[in-house]
């Protein structure tokens, strides 16, 4: 079968399948794997980060979008999409994230964000016209005219910001600009790639930095968005663990004022990361991944997949084995009790998948995830819609219609 074409991510028409636009590859796959772990200006953890601690207060205010849903719910709209909502916040955070640049997008339109958001909805409604994996055939269509477009839109945003950062580097020493930046707290991923070499001494090309810096836009806010608004969902459906969460942030922020979240916290809060484990196995958001052998694997039976072979693998078909996970169906957050350890293989909770090519910004996400729900429950109680969603998988675990909640503001008492 043909194969579509990521040359726009620059990771050329080899990359197979449409999920693997959440992968990296070969070369490319290498190159972002050891940026991760050299991102750490400012600690010898191996995470990637886009501060060296959480920002202010009134950053996360815009950014989560909590500001935006505090006025919604006064002018009578309670009632969210939280696909809608979420997926804007962590286009905005990743923004700042990999640009440092605040694009507001939650609250005015930004052509970048919305060139991200159709290149999603273009390569999505692709994958079900076969006939259009041939590139010279998609790019005739209207389409194939859109996609187009919206790549040119992203690159020029991205070479501009390089070019930009390439200028401010050649008017002063290396050493001076990483003090700057690091006094400023702003290093961010576009400095990092600036500033990478490889094993000879060779800088990274600008094309090289683009597809990274896409591929990370691209790839990062919808599958994050997606283990968000399902978390939120799950914890709307079971009151008694969403109070048990806002309870433990509460404890955890009693003593501060104002109620910030600092980095070490974020492993002070075990009852929230049970639940964001449980929902991302309930409804992992990306759904099935392929990976090509590299050499013959031979199965328990006897069996043998040749080399070269690409084999699917369902993420939601492990997560919901009923001799792995008794009751797969039920929202259980003891299942990831670190005080009950379960005796299962690791290769059963795959959410970020597994192996050297499992997700290079797991942390990120998860980091994102806790600050967000922890900040959102603190401010307002998520309750059920009166439909219930029906999962839709697409490039990411949707739901059909959308995913519907109710907000209730939380009195400052509460906080």
């Amino acid at each position: 079968m043909p194969q579509l074409s990521l040359s726009w991510l620059g990771l050329g028409p080899w990359a197979a399948s449409p999920w693997q636009l959440l992968l990296l590859a070969g070369a490319s796959w290498f190159l972002a794997r050891s940026l991760t772990k050299i991102y750490t200006f400012y600690d010898n953890c191996y995470r990637l980060r886009c501060f060296p601690q959480p920002p202010r207060r009134n950053w996360f205010w815009g950014h989560l979008g909590l500001a935006k849903w505090q006025r919604l719910i006064s002018e009578g709209s309670a009632r969210l999409d939280m696909f809608e909502h979420i997926s804007l916040m962590t286009l905005d955070s990743l923004q700042k994230c990999v640009f440092s640049f605040d694009s507001n997008c939650q609250e005015q339109p930004s052509e970048y964000i919305a060139a991200i958001l159709e290149l999603s909805a273009l390569v999505t409604k692709r994958h079900h016209q076969i006939f259009l994996y041939w590139d010279f055939l998609y790019y005739l269509t209207p389409d194939g005219r859109r996609f187009r477009r919206a790549c040119d839109l992203v690159h020029d945003f991205t070479d501009a910001v390089i070019q930009e950062r390439r200028c401010t580097l050649a008017a002063q020493d290396v050493d001076d600009f990483l003090k700057a930046k690091a006094k400023s707290k702003t290093v961010d991923f576009i400095d990092l790639l600036l500033l990478s070499k490889d094993e000879n001494g060779k800088k990274l090309s600008d094309e090289d930095i683009r597809a990274e810096a896409d591929t990370f836009m691209f790839g990062g806010h919808d599958t994050t968005a997606s283990g968000l608004s399902w978390a939120l969902y799950n914890l709307a459906r079971h009151p008694e663990y969403q109070e048990r969460c806002r309870k433990e942030v509460q404890d955890l922020l009693s003593n501060r004022d104002p109620k910030e979240i600092e980095w070490d916290d974020l492993a002070q809060l075990p009852f929230l990361t049970m639940c964001i484990k449980e929902s991302l196995r309930l409804h992992p958001p990306v759904t099935i991944i392929s990976r090509c052998c590299t050499r013959d694997v031979a199965l328990p039976d006897g069996r043998v997949i040749p080399k070269g072979n690409v084999c699917a693998i369902s993420i939601f078909g492990i997560h919901h084995n009923p001799s792995v996970w008794p009751d797969p169906e039920v929202y259980d957050p003891s299942r990831f009790d670190p005080e009950s350890p379960q005796k299962r293989s690791p290769l059963a909770f795959i959410p970020f998948s597994a192996g050297p090519r499992n997700c290079i910004g797991q942390t990120f996400a998860m980091s994102e995830m806790k600050v967000v729900l922890a900040l959102t429950l603190l401010r307002f109680r998520v309750l059920p819609d009166d439909t219930e969603p029906r999962r839709k998988p697409e490039l990411i675990l949707r739901a059909e219609g959308g995913l519907w909640l109710r907000l209730e503001p939380l009195s400052a008492g509460a906080e």
